[in-house]
């Protein structure tokens, strides 16, 4: 009888055993096929937001510190379209895209000097985030 028990306990282990696995090649040829490009972007943008948020509490606010993230947050926001090309048609979609680029252009055009004018900068950057995560985001 111990050599039962024995015997269903190790194919319950093989069993086990074989179905993780089996899961993780399952997870792994899924998450392949998945498109890295629109995270990616996000954790790109949401980097040099988060710096220039930085840059106001370490006070580094003049045009040198902070005109590198505003440069790269627009570059990047000319690629929300073909980042989300499930969102391209949407007209809200199209406006939140297009408002966050104008946005950018303006403090790209008169970069903030002092922190008063970054901390304005960057609430108008994240109120242009937020406009399009409160309709788009999962």
């Amino acid at each position: 009888m111990a050599g039962t028990g024995a015997r269903y306990f190790f194919l319950f282990a093989i069993g086990l055993v074989v179905g993780v696995v089996a899961t993780v090649m399952g997870m792994r040829a899924w998450q392949a096929r998945q498109d890295p490009f629109p995270e990616a972007l996000m954790h790109v943008q949401g980097y040099h937001f988060k710096q220039l948020r930085d840059d106001v509490q370490a006070n580094r606010c003049n045009a040198t510190d902070t005109l590198p993230h505003l440069s790269a947050l627009r570059t990047t926001a000319s690629d929300l379209e073909s980042a989300f090309p499930d969102l391209k048609d949407d007209a809200r979609f199209a406006k939140a895209a297009s408002n966050f680029r104008a946005t950018l252009d303006t403090a790209r055009a008169n970069p903030p000097l002092n922190c008063e004018g970054l901390v304005a900068v960057v609430k108008n950057i994240d109120d242009s985030c937020k406009a399009c995560h409160q309709d788009f985001r999962n």
